[in-house]
């Protein structure tokens, strides 16, 4: 069996004008084929097949990535959909809602939380043994990584620490100082210069990780 992809999700409803009102209209979507009694509506990450049948007997959940969870449900809610439940903070790290379009079908309203709203610091990915002092060293200069670069910024600081720990096994202070620094381009390395200072670390310690070539 040869399998190209998900092509289309079907969404039945009674009313194909009042669907492509919502869908097109209302929320700026396209209209990419239609025939009779159904039409397909290009919302960018997928195609909706939105069928006409005579009772909706299955609702659909559908989920909407949006930037602003609370103004997309407001407006939502002037174009005629039904507030399931509020946003909300999910386990998933997700803020949430859920509003119910005009044929009973559910949109789950979200966007993902940034690490700055997060109830709690993410672990570092560890395979050696980090001495208390060099873990939170660690997490203290990485509040200064912007929230969307962070997770790779962990990652990424954490294994070269720990690569250049390879001879004790054991991460110190010292290895996370130079694998923040040697983690970031030479071009762009200068910009870790004032968290270093912030935690009290005498930069001109390291110029020679701040001049070396790229390697780690």
């Amino acid at each position: 069996m040869i399998v190209f992809g998900l092509s289309h999700i079907d969404v039945p409803v009674q009313n194909l004008e009042r669907a492509e009102q919502w869908w097109c209209q209302k929320l700026g979507f396209r209209v990419k084929a239609r025939g009779e009694g159904w039409l397909d509506i290009d919302v960018n990450t997928c195609v909706l097949r939105i069928s006409k049948v005579r009772r909706v007997e299955h609702p659909l959940t559908l989920r909407l990535q949006v930037e602003n969870v609370e103004s997309a449900v407001a407006e939502l809610k002037q174009l005629g959909g039904r507030v399931q439940y509020e946003p909300h903070r999910t386990a998933e790290q997700e803020f949430l809602a859920a509003v119910l379009d005009p044929e009973g079908h559910t949109l789950l309203v979200w966007r993902p939380l940034s690490e700055d709203e997060y109830d709690h610091v993410p672990e570092l990915p560890k395979e050696m043994t980090w001495r208390p002092d060099a873990e939170e060293l660690l997490k203290a200069l990485l509040k200064s990584v912007p929230s969307l670069f962070r997770a790779l910024a962990r990652w990424r600081v954490a294994k070269n620490a720990e690569y250049l720990a390879e001879s004790t096994r054991i991460v110190q202070r010292e290895q996370v100082i130079r694998a923040f620094i040697l983690s970031s381009a030479k071009v762009t390395r200068y910009r870790n210069r004032q968290p270093l200072i912030d935690q009290g670390i005498d930069v001109s310690l390291y110029t020679a990780d701040f001049e070396a070539e790229d390697r780690l």
